[in-house]
């Protein structure tokens, strides 16, 4: 089993390039959510860990952005708390598609958390700052200080993009994504 590591920007569109790989794929983001949503155990240790900011289950993401507003160091008391989770359900994911030909891993920290490991391939989503700034202000629940201290406890992109075996090149244009996820996993198979 090959492991492909999707790295790159926040809005760079590391998602929708992951998913375009057509092998299954594990979305650290969307595990965040399912665990803010349904697991006790993280709900009992966010609430002690910031009882001034989370009132009750599941928890609430304009709370977390509050305590993370209020105090920078409480983005990595939920990392602390949120981390040793996303990794136990990454383990049950790869054991899971243990027999598949490709996994991809769409995590957002998986160089700074030392998730990935030394044969996993990292493929780098690059993007124009105008096309993400553009797409960050269409989610839902964006706020611009909660992106910025996320973007302090990241690598900056220039080390993340070196770190890399591939970039691909996002211009939010999905033939041309397509196109270059193929040409990406040609040279992979070639390599293989």
């Amino acid at each position: 089993m090959i492991r492909i590591g999707i790295v790159g920007d926040i809005g760079s569109g590391k998602s929708y390039v992951a998913k375009q790989f057509g092998y299954p794929v594990f979305d650290a983001d969307l595990e965040v959510s399912k665990l803010y949503r349904s697991s006790r155990k993280c709900y009992l240790k966010i609430k002690k860990a910031l009882p001034k900011y989370i009132s009750s289950f599941p928890v609430k993401k304009n709370e977390l952005s509050k305590s993370i507003i209020e105090n920078k160091k409480n983005i990595k008391k939920i990392i602390k708390i949120i981390h040793p989770e996303i990794k136990n359900r990454m383990n049950i994911f790869v054991k899971k598609n243990k027999n598949k030909k490709f996994i991809i891993l769409d995590i957002p920290l998986l160089i700074e958390n030392k998730i990935s490991k030394k044969n996993d391939i990292i493929i780098f989503v690059e993007a124009r700052k105008e096309d993400i700034n553009k797409r960050l202000q269409k989610r839902l629940n964006f706020n611009p200080k909660i992106i910025k201290k996320f973007k302090k406890i990241q690598l900056p992109l220039e080390v993340k993009k070196k770190y890399s075996d591939f970039v691909i090149k996002n211009n939010f244009d999905n033939k041309s994504i397509k196109k270059n996820v193929k040409i990406v996993m040609n040279k992979i198979l070639k390599n293989a």
